[in-house]
């Protein structure tokens, strides 16, 4: 087949071939840039969302803070009102022994 053919039909039909190559490499590289486009599109949105989230729920992880000092004023608070009663019952015994008997 190459025989019947010249060398300008041979390079013609060669440069046409990597014209066509050129064409579908170029389209191809547009789709790969138009798709990691979306990729990078989508990956800020879920960034953002990430954010978001994180900044709504930050709160939560202090929580296990505050509990554990809550209990901490509660067993404090509990001591002083048992203190405190003792003391009341200690001031009416006093009371009642100092007070005069009829």
């Amino acid at each position: 087949m190459l025989r019947n053919m010249d060398t300008t039909t041979i390079w013609t039909y060669s440069l046409i071939a990597g014209a066509v190559v050129i064409v579908i490499v170029a389209a191809l590289l547009i789709m790969l840039i138009a798709a990691a486009n979306r990729v990078n599109k989508n990956a800020s949105h879920i960034w953002d969302a990430g954010k978001q989230i994180a900044g709504n729920t930050v709160s939560i992880w202090m929580l296990n803070v505050t509990n554990r000092v809550a209990g901490q004023i509660l067993e404090t608070a509990q001591s002083i009102n048992a203190r405190a009663e003792s003391i009341d019952n200690n001031i009416a015994a006093l009371g009642n022994a100092l007070a005069p008997k009829r």
